[in-house]
């Protein structure tokens, strides 16, 4: 988290970005935003919509996606039969 609230910080500073300005356009309080900055802990709605004005949310669109399968062979692809996407989980 720290991590991401550093790389967050860099953003804003290398797009040459206040605090109060992005707190402005992205709807997040000045304070929220500089308690992610310094300690890392914000809601996941706070850093979504600081992730739109930094021009980074599809980076987390991205997290969830399912991976396509990669394959060594045009045989190994040709062995594989498509499964259909899953609509919804099992219960363990």
């Amino acid at each position: 988290m720290k991590l991401l609230a550093e790389n967050f910080k860099q953003k804003r500073l290398s797009l040459n970005i206040t605090q109060e300005g992005l707190a402005s356009k992205s709807g997040v309080s000045l304070g929220s935003l500089k308690r992610f900055e310094n300690s890392s802990q914000t809601s996941l709605e706070s850093l979504l919509k600081l992730s739109v004005i930094l021009g980074c949310l599809d980076d987390f669109i991205d997290i969830a996606k399912a991976k396509e399968n990669s394959f060594g062979s045009l045989d190994e692809l040709l062995q594989t039969k498509e499964k259909p996407l899953k609509k919804r989980g099992k219960l363990k």
